[in-house]
């Protein structure tokens, strides 16, 4: 299988990074290919222009990073998408890839209100990371939030086929190194789950 792994933390050594590195590295001794978009090592642009809102045409055309970050997700069979939880929802940078790319006419279309994703036949894998435990975030109701508004909303609305969410709770420093090597094994548990050989 092919995976786009798409990731957003600004700090290379981070938990969130770390977790990327692993899970790119189990699905690659399991015999799959892979390739990750590190949005801030790209300086991926998150800014959505008022010509990204009109369809591309003779006097405009579709940005190039757009059009390559369109075509690495075509070419995947499973999305994984990793970021931290910043005010209970995705980095802005996360936000402005998801405008950018999972745009109207390529993610999804509407009518009268409704809309059908156009990324169907694709598996995807969420795995976030939150200081606050998951206890505090269902009670809450941020969990729910989460759930609605991007897990349903983004990734399902798009048409791919959520297959699980991986939540790395209490990540507060100093975390010690054994949680964060616990986590490492979650996220390779994860792949092996769903992509076996």
């Amino acid at each position: 299988m092919d995976h786009l792994i798409v990731v957003a933390h600004p700090l290379i050594d981070s938990i969130t990074m770390k977790l990327a590195r692993a899970f790119a590295l189990e699905l690659q001794e399991l015999g799959h290919r892979q390739r990750t978009a590190d949005l801030y090592r790209m300086e991926f642009n998150p800014v959505l222009t008022a010509d990204e809102l009109e369809p591309a045409s003779n006097t405009h055309s579709a940005p190039s990073e757009v059009v390559l970050a369109q075509a690495a997700v075509i070419a995947a069979d499973a999305v994984t998408v990793i970021y931290p939880l910043w005010w209970a929802t995705m980095p802005a940078i996360m936000k402005g890839y998801i405008d950018r790319v999972f745009s109207r006419g390529f993610a999804y279309e509407a009518t009268n209100g409704q809309s059908r994703g156009l990324l169907g036949g694709r598996q995807c894998v969420l795995i976030t990371l939150s200081g606050s435990p998951m206890s505090l975030l269902r009670e809450t109701g941020q969990w729910q939030a989460i759930d609605v508004l991007q897990d349903a909303h983004v990734f399902r609305s798009s048409g791919l086929e959520l297959v699980e969410h991986v939540h790395i709770e209490s990540v507060e420093p100093p975390v010690p190194p054994e949680y964060i090597s616990g986590s490492i094994e979650r996220v390779r548990a994860c792949a092996r789950r769903h992509f076996p050989l």
